[in-house]
């Protein structure tokens, strides 16, 4: 139901959520999350036009978030990479139908509404403040913590 793309970005966001502020290379990133790099560096662009990530060039640069776990929801991930299209119009251009929807469509809109709800009302917070052995990537975090130079 999601794309790759949104799997990555949720990926990289929980890696820089555990890195307490402190900024991660897209290659600290990338081990940490198993995403592939040159993937990873168009994921983190958009993230940053998003305003979500901020990049720092230099010698302890890297990503940083710019807004809490706490105040990041994971509807603003997924919409700053492959944002949830609602269905507005028929699919299927049936004239008839237009902007009321089909009962298939409508239930298909409905579900993505609902999706859409959960996830805006689930913070990146949530994700991660779990007990040690349920935290997503926990078997990726500890090369996270080490620095690289």
């Amino acid at each position: 139901m999601f794309s790759q793309t949104a799997e990555y970005a949720l990926r990289a966001m929980v890696v820089l959520a555990n890195a307490d502020g402190e900024p991660r290379t897209t290659h600290q990133i990338a081990t940490a999350s198993q995403v592939p790099p040159d993937y990873l560096s168009k994921v983190m662009q958009s993230l940053g036009r998003a305003g979500l990530v901020s990049a720092q060039r230099g010698k302890n640069g890297g990503f940083t978030l710019l807004k809490t776990p706490r105040e990041l929801t994971i509807l603003q991930i997924i919409n700053a990479v492959d944002p949830i299209r609602r269905i507005e119009t028929c699919p299927l251009g049936i004239p008839q139908h237009g902007v009321r929807l089909c009962a298939l469509h409508r239930k298909l809109d409905n579900a993505l509404e609902m999706v859409e709800k959960v996830f805006g009302s689930t913070t990146l917070l949530e994700m991660i403040d779990q007990p040690a052995w349920n935290k997503p990537l926990c078997g990726g975090l500890v090369s996270v913590h080490a620095k690289t130079n």
